[in-house]
């Protein structure tokens, strides 16, 4: 494609020249190549042009204030927004119908809702972010929540001429200030809630806050369907600036304007749900246990009927959901029949909310194993261990992808929340013990890295799977579980 083409309506200086790839990397650069010259935080692809150069490429796009560039050069005030664009024209094929959900917790969960109720509906749908790309094919894996725009790009294209029409994704705070979104046409926009998470990147909850709000004020078009979770501040806060930008907005939760929740009975491991919408009270059998999950059973839920599906037939899809990877995902029992949950729960909001959600469906003792992970957010580490400390009545502090930090620091400062938790550094034997202490109605959650298949030590991944060191636990070998 041309290059005048790709980045119309800004004019080109120079001549036009034909553009086969887009890249960051100049390592991937190749003749025919137009190379992304991208400031970042840890490092500046203005410094890496020179390489580009010698790998071929046919034209470079950065900031402003280049000079002596051999091939035709695009200045851009924002060129991550711009390359962004340009993905999207260099990678043209989208499904008709993108979804967008941003929010701390629930992403995952409330996008792959969505998805089984559109395949429920009968559309041919997908969804992608941290736990990779879902169809009914199966799993295939992402490196990142929100790709980078090439890399959306490609997976977009693909569902396409996969013949997918309705596609889910998540999109990170990282994703939305980096612009990587800027080129996805939006059929439908949602928010789960904000919490503390990712002080690594952002300095403050408000910046946090700026960054997920770019999807109501800055991408989605004049009355895009926006379906809004407003139990808490910033939810209410974002239904409010999305109206304000002439949004669809849709208000659900216990709070909720459009979809209220009015009444929650847990089971053993499901719960009966009583929905207020349009005045009438609707009861549902929610095969799913915990709080959470009905938050964002309901939000896919706003989600599906803004997209076209029949009110009816999302209702009863509800009935038929089947609970997402890693996600309060039942591991298992032991022999006198106690769970064993594994969760995703990594932060302050997410460790709140589970523990909470299955205190009901707990008649005993809950039991939970965590840690934190090196090289983010020290301070909701303590905080992590004050809610372990205040809602189980057992916490087992343990190492959660240390990463580069001394796992020892990591677990001293979560037990100076929870100094009557017991510590094991070692994920396994944690785990291992916490089974080992759980009676007939007790619990056991582990938290923090739900559908992870990694421990990060150090520079290194080592094998880790929570769900399968507790399953080879609960089911020795020989015995099925």
């Amino acid at each position: 494609m041309m290059l005048s083409s790709l980045i119309a309506p800004q004019k080109l200086n120079g001549p036009d020249v034909d553009i086969t790839s887009l890249t960051a990397d100049s390592r991937a650069v190749q003749a025919g190549s137009l190379f992304a010259a991208l400031p970042g935080t840890l490092a500046d692809g203005r410094d890496y042009i020179e390489s580009a150069l010698e790998n071929g490429a046919s034209a470079v796009l950065s900031l402003p204030g280049l000079a002596d560039i051999s091939v035709p050069y695009i200045a851009s005030a924002e060129p991550r927004q711009l390359y962004a664009q340009i993905a999207a024209r260099l990678r043209a094929g989208q499904p008709e119908t993108i979804v967008d959900m941003t929010g701390t917790n629930g992403k995952s969960s409330t996008i792959e809702f969505l998805r089984q109720i559109w395949e429920y509906a009968g559309k041919n749908a997908a969804c992608f972010g941290t736990l990779g790309i879902t169809t009914n094919r199966g799993v295939e894996p992402l490196k990142h929540t929100t790709p980078d725009a090439v890399a959306l790009h490609q997976t977009l294209q693909g569902l396409a001429k996969a013949g997918v029409t309705h596609a889910g994704m998540e999109a990170s705070s990282h994703g939305l200030q980096q612009y990587r979104l800027d080129g996805v046409i939006l059929a439908a926009v949602g928010f789960t809630n904000l919490t503390q998470d990712h002080f690594d990147y952002h300095d403050t909850m408000e910046d946090y806050f700026t960054a997920k709000s770019r999807l109501f004020t800055e991408l989605s078009p004049k009355c895009t369907p926006a379906v809004i979770n407003v139990d808490g501040d910033y939810g209410r806060r974002m239904a409010d600036l999305a109206a304000a930008s002439g949004l669809d907005v849709m208000r659900v939760g216990w709070s909720g304007d459009d979809i209220r929740i009015a009444e929650l009975t847990p089971r053993a491991s499901s719960q009966n749900l009583e929905l207020v919408w349009d005045g009438k009270r609707i009861k549902i059998a929610l095969p799913l246990a915990g709080e959470f999950q009905v938050l964002n059973a309901v939000s896919a839920l706003g989600l599906a009927v803004k997209t076209g599906v029949a009110k009816d037939v999302a209702l009863e899809a509800l009935a038929h959901l089947v609970g997402v990877a890693g996600r309060m995902e039942l591991a298992g029992r032991t022999d006198a029949g106690a769970p064993v949950f594994v969760d995703f729960a990594h932060t302050p909001d997410g460790l709140e909310k589970l523990l909470r959600g299955v205190r009901p469906h707990t008649m005993g003792r809950i039991i939970v194993v965590f840690g934190c992970g090196g090289d983010r957010d020290p301070y909701k580490r303590s905080k992590m261990g004050e809610i372990a400390a205040k809602l189980a009545d057992l916490a087992i502090v343990t190492d959660d992808n240390p990463r580069t930090e001394v796992p020892a620091a990591i677990r001293a400062a979560v037990l100076v929340g929870c100094p009557e938790a017991q510590e094991i550094g070692d994920r396994a034997e944690a785990i291992k013990h916490g089974i080992s202490l759980l009676k007939h109605d007790d619990c056991l959650v582990i938290a923090g890295k739900g559908h992870e298949q990694g421990q990060i030590v150090g520079g290194e991944i080592i094998p880790f799977s929570d769900v399968e060191v507790a399953q080879g636990l609960l089911y020795p070998k020989g015995r099925s579980s």
